[in-house]
């Protein structure tokens, strides 16, 4: 079992940064891939971020693109994301996962999951 504990959220302003990061325990990481999804009032979960085992392999969604960066410290058992540029869009409960298989866009494909961190941006 991977317990994953979200935390960095917060309420900021449009264009602003925050930086989510997303502690693991109970197994290391580093054989997992690891995802950022994000969920907002009715609507479903969708994919933010990817990243391989090495930290190699890593996608993102279109519209974080170049402002969103995933990134792992398998020594620590933690992966971030940062994000920049927040705009009013960006605001979402966000969640990290952990997969068995490689990094993966879609939210069957990931085994553990943490209980979220909310971000809210303001206009």
């Amino acid at each position: 079992q991977v317990q994953l504990v979200e935390s960095g959220g917060g309420l900021v302003q449009t264009g602003d940064s925050l930086r989510l990061s997303c502690a693991a325990s109970g197994r290391t990481i580093n054989n997992y891939a690891m995802g950022w999804f994000r969920q907002s009032p009715g609507k479903e979960r969708e994919f933010v971020a990817a990243i391989s085992w090495s930290g190699i392999i890593i996608y993102y969604e279109d519209s974080v693109k170049g402002r969103f960066t995933i990134s792992r410290d398998n020594a620590k058992n933690t992966v971030y994301l940062q994000m920049n540029s927040l705009k009013p869009e960006d605001t979402a409960v966000y969640y990290c996962a952990a997969g068995v298989r490689g990094p993966a866009k879609t939210v069957s494909q990931y085994m553990y999951w943490g209980q979220g961190t909310q971000v809210t941006v303001s206009s």
